[in-house]
């Protein structure tokens, strides 16, 4: 389990920035953040979230850009852990009252927070004008039925492994079934899956349980490493 000694200590504007990074869930710009949240991220607390390995930042030109990192994924998952800073006001403590019981909720639904918050195809801003359509001939789907052979795959294996429907199913356990399936297709078809109906994938939360075995089978889904599988009703 995480305790506050995970979480390093920082300040409002500190915890302000990884929040609204994880949310976006993508790298923004200082324009971008101000435009978001009101403020930008500079100075000493961009350093610190630096020198602290939370956030990586673009200063190759203007405005500067930021992104959180594996780590401050990490922290940002687990702020409603730690104290509230000292001298915090009441939006700080109750942006840690709403991060505590998202994460209950998440924990219960059993979706990671980079699954939850992950950029849809839809989320940019809309094309202004479609390219025409192309006259030759399309070629055989033939990645599409590739792809669907290897869910295939995936299904079976997870119902010879699930004691029922629903239950979760380490990817060790199903990589071993499909050790002849090659690791890239294996990958893309999980992530691909995570966005149908009753088919979930996250991370185990006490990454302190995991082998190397556990570790090695992760697939890597909204900057998080998941381990589980469960397909069927939650």
């Amino acid at each position: 389990m995480t305790s506050p000694a995970d979480v390093p200590s920082l300040t409002s504007n500190q915890i302000n920035a990884l929040v609204v990074l994880m949310v976006e869930a993508r790298r923004l710009t200082n324009v971008e953040l101000r435009e978001l949240a009101g403020f930008s991220l500079t100075g000493k607390d961009n350093k610190r979230l630096i020198d602290l390995g939370l956030v990586e930042t673009d200063r190759g030109h203007r405005p500067f850009a930021h992104e959180l990192t594996d780590e401050g994924w990490r922290v940002a998952r687990q702020l409603h852990t730690a104290a509230p800073p000292k001298g915090a006001g009441s939006a700080t403590r109750s942006l840690l009252t709403v991060l505590a019981n998202l994460h209950r909720s998440l924990d219960r639904l059993r979706v990671s927070h980079g699954d939850f918050f992950k950029q849809t195809d839809g989320a940019g801003p809309a094309a202004s004008t479609p390219e025409p359509p192309v006259s030759t001939p399309q070629p055989a789907a033939t990645p599409d039925a590739a792809a669907a052979d290897v869910q295939a795959l995936v299904r079976e294996a997870y119902r010879e492994l699930a004691a029922a429907p629903g239950a979760w199913v380490g990817l060790a356990d199903i990589r071993d079934r499909l050790a002849d399936t090659d690791r890239a297709a294996l990958d893309a078809t999980l992530r691909a899956m995570v966005g149908q109906e009753n088919v979930r994938i996250i991370p185990v939360a006490n990454t302190k349980s995991l082998t190397s075995r556990d570790r090695a089978a992760a697939v890597r889904i909204g900057n998080e490493d998941n381990h589980a599988l469960a397909i069927g009703p939650a």
